[in-house]
């Protein structure tokens, strides 16, 4: 009975997307196969132009379902009347108050479904090309204000009904066990089923009407009289689900365990797991008792989608093992940085060429096939991309391994599973037939449709941020006991979540004030993540994944970066608020035009914002002091910090060292001794950022876009070397010092994280982004930063970092080769 149902909603969607969908052969009034546990299933071809033919089939199978609907509300319906009769008694079972909330608005819902039943199941027994019913859904339709109010009421109904069956032992064998009526010709007259599993029908059932508009006007001739009322209630139904949206949400997500109870789906998506010393991209599910694994059948052309369940593991199996525990991971090999960066070059370069496309009104089929190669890099990057392990075990022998992109994923997983945990589970094993059953809802079921790539995206929906947005995490309250907090902010960058900026650690207290501004570089970026961390500073907590001690996050949140809130000159203050944890925080958006301006210093006897020559004639010397003392301290006490140069520095930090260098302050190595690491840093990328040219001059810009554009590699030799002999001299002495730092910071990737791509993408516009008047040449259509010029610029950076050791003297001596004016 329950799987028979499951079938027919499993009909229900496919119908709304396919044209081979599964047809149940016990239509009204057809006996199911004799001794069949299940029903039998039967695939039907759909042709072009039987659209009336279809629409039999379609309501047929609503139909069948509607049957065992209403027998399902006269289940439940069946006890109401001798409960009403004793609370007027004496001795109540319960009061007349507890009954009319238990069964709030089910008597009207029969009543409706019931009418709609009987005026509809004779349409389709004498059914004709020339039948109408359009009328009786839009009927339907008007009533859906019964299911709002019992929306309302539903979670007060089952919290009532729960607790009388506490107190009440009549009440609850009652509870336990209502029969249900099978369908007229089905072989099984009663099924028991609980009240719980019963109320939630009802929500259940307020989407399926909705489904079965969608494929009755897929099937619905235009100029048939159906039409525009079918039309009508679709639209009323769609308006009547975005209305209660938040409160169906939770509770539409179940399915029913042929035992009778309510398995719900709490929490699905798209994570990589490890298997086989590979990445899988799996559709993972995590329902009230059991996760399981699976990934999308493989299916010809023109067959509905299925899941293939990989494995599951029952939540009372399941356990977490600590990272002391934690064997070392399968050797999986990191995607080198550069072919992650490559990906993304070919994503926008793709991107840019649809909207073009688009824009000249091309062909369909060519937009088609960008889309499709745009897809395959989105995936490609999607699936290697991730580094964070996720590992769970089963207590019977197996474990398993997730690579996350980001610690939000993580926790969110880890805690939603901890907290179903808490309730008493059993351990089970799922026979073939309740696997099927289970692995078939999960396509019915899921949450997260589509992989999550910017190609899936609608054409209408936001294509993100693309700039700097400036963050000022103030402080944090509603810690019960002092510790040593700090956050971390992630974003979202093609598709998954990285983190950005971490504030300093704030010791042994229960209310941080940090007031730190940190500038965090925005790639179509829609939301920003504030993850609250209490330090460990246990040696023997290290995780063995990735040899980093496990810090215990203590709350985290999420707010949708909305382009008019945000776009704003002004700072916008908000409290985000996690696990009773609130996290004060201001933020505004710069966009990418602005921010990159270069803008010649007013006062010239700064340091900042001008030119590189006046300042080493003034200072006597070869490289700006600024540079050197950054390098040096970088050198001496951030070689080794995990993401130097990456990772945000704190802006007031950097515009108070800023403001030192500028005056020539006596005290700026004390200061500097003082500071925060990533401080320093984002000083010196701010001091080359804010030059009036770039450091390798506008003049050069268009030869060194040429240059490394040239595929035979002596002909780039040549060129890429008489180019840097173009530069000044101080240009040139400065840029072959920063160099040689920047390769010695790469000699300690293994530690610091940070490979010379990382630096060159880092860089790369930093010293070689032009001038806004020459810019204005070289600006590209696309907002996406990762455009063709701000690509070339990082390779124009990384071929110097992977050249062997340039000399300035053998530089200037060795002028054969080209000698071309530039």
């Amino acid at each position: 009975m329950e799987e028979e149902e499951e079938a027919i909603g499993f009909l229900d969607k496919v119908l709304e997307d396919e044209d081979v969908f599964l047809l149940e052969e016990c239509e009204l009034g057809t006996p199911t196969s004799p001794g069949s546990g299940s029903p039998f299933l039967v695939a039907v071809k759909v042709e072009a132009g039987k659209g009336l033919e279809m629409r039999k089939l379609v309501l047929s199978g609503f139909l069948a379902s509607e049957e065992i609907y209403i027998n399902q509300l006269e289940a439940l319906l069946l006890p109401m009347k001798p409960l009403k009769a004793t609370a007027t008694t004496s001795q109540p079972v319960l009061t007349i108050q507890q009954i009319e909330t238990i069964f709030y608005k089910i008597q009207d819902i029969y009543e409706i479904h019931k009418e709609f039943y009987d005026n509809l199941c004779p349409k389709v027994q004498q059914w004709d090309s020339q039948v109408t019913m359009g009328h009786l859904f839009q009927k339907l339709a008007s009533q859906l204000g019964v299911y709002k109010a019992f929306v309302d009421n539903y979670k007060v109904a089952l919290e009532t009904a729960e607790k009388c069956s506490q107190s009440n032992n009549q009440f609850q064998k009652i509870s336990e066990e209502l029969k249900v009526k099978g369908p007229k010709d089905s072989k099984d007259s009663h099924t028991s089923v609980t009240m719980e599993a019963l109320l939630y029908k009802p929500i259940d059932r307020v989407t399926r009407s909705t489904l079965v508009l969608h494929d009755l006007l897929k099937h619905t001739p235009v100029d048939h009289p159906d039409y525009p009322l079918l039309q009508d209630a679709l639209r009323i139904s769609q308006n009547f689900l975005s209305s209660i949206n938040e409160d169906i949400d939770p509770r539409r997500t179940a399915v029913t365990t042929p035992k009778g109870e309510t398995r719900q789906l709490v929490k699905d998506g798209f994570l990589v797991e490890v298997s086989e010393g590979s990445r899988k991209l799996r559709h993972v599910f995590l329902f009230t008792d059991v996760l399981l694994c699976a990934k999308l059948k493989k299916t010809s052309a023109g067959k509905h989608q299925q899941y293939d369940c990989k494995w599951y593991i029952p939540l009372a199996d399941l356990v977490f093992p600590s990272p002391e525990e934690s064997e070392a991971s399968p050797q999986v090999h990191p995607f080198p940085d550069h072919e992650l960066e490559d990906m993304k070059m070919k994503i926008s370069a793709l991107k840019s060429e649809i909207q073009k496309e688009k824009a000249n009104k091309g062909q369909s089929r060519a937009i088609e096939r960008l889309k499709k190669k745009m897809f395959e890099n989105e995936f490609l990057l999607l699936l290697n991309s991730p580094t964070i392990p996720f590992r769970i075990h089963n207590r019977n022998g197996k474990s398993y391994l997730f690579l996350l992109s980001s610690d939000y994923e993580r926790s969110e997983w880890r805690e939603a599973i901890q907290k179903l945990q808490k309730k008493d589970l059993q351990a089970f094993v799922l026979s073939s037939v309740e696997l099927q059953v289970l692995t078939g809802s999960c396509f019915k079921l899921r949450t997260v449709h589509n992989i999550p790539v910017t190609s899936n995206k609608d054409d209408d929906e936001s294509p993100g941020l693309y700039g700097f947005l400036h963050v000022i995490v103030h402080s944090a309250k509603g810690f019960k006991q002092s510790a040593n907090l700090y956050c971390t902010l992630e974003v979202d960058s093609f598709g998954y979540f990285v983190s950005k900026a971490k504030t300093r650690v704030f010791r042994d207290t229960t209310e941080p004030k940090w007031d730190e501004e940190f500038e965090i570089e925005l790639e179509g970026s829609q939301s920003l993540r504030i993850l609250c961390y209490e330090k460990c500073y246990d040696k023997t907590k290290v995780n063995k994944d990735n040899n980093e001690i496990v810090d215990k996050i203590m709350g985290k949140g999420q707010i949708q970066l909305d382009p008019q809130t945000v776009e704003t000159k002004n700072w916008h203050t908000d409290v985000i608020e996690m696990n009773g944890i609130k996290v004060e925080f201001s933020m505004k958006f710069t966009s990418r035009d602005m921010s990159l301006k270069r803008t010649p210093s007013k006062k010239q006897t700064g340091v900042f914002g001008v030119k590189i020559s006046v300042v080493t004639k003034r200072e006597r010397s070869k490289v700006p002091y600024i540079v050197r003392q950054c390098v040096e301290e970088v050198e001496k006490r951030g070689i080794e910090e995990v993401g130097i140069y990456r990772i945000s520095g704190v802006a007031t930090d950097i515009q108070a060292l800023k403001a030192v260098f500028d005056a020539n302050n006596k005290d700026i190595l004390l200061m500097l001794s003082d500071m925060d690491i990533n401080a320093i840093a984002g000083t010196l990328k701010l001091y080359f950022r804010e030059l009036p040219e770039p450091l390798l001059t506008d003049r050069l810009y268009p030869a060194f876009m040429e240059g490394i554009a040239l595929s035979d590699p002596a002909a780039k030799e040549n060129c890429m070397m008489h180019l840097l002999r173009s530069l000044p001299d101080p240009n040139l002495i400065t840029f072959l010092f920063l160099l040689e730092h920047l390769k010695r910071v790469a000699e300690k990737e293994p530690v610091n994280k940070m490979s010379l791509h990382n630096l060159a993408t880092v860089f790369g516009p930093t010293l070689l982004r032009p001038s806004e008047v020459e810019s204005k040449a070289h600006l590209t259509s696309a907002a996406d930063i990762w455009s063709h010029d701000v690509m070339a610029q990082v390779q124009v950076l990384l071929y110097y970092l992977q050249h062997p050791p340039i000399s300035f003297a053998e530089l200037k001596r060795n002028t054969l080769y080209f000698s071309t004016d530039v």
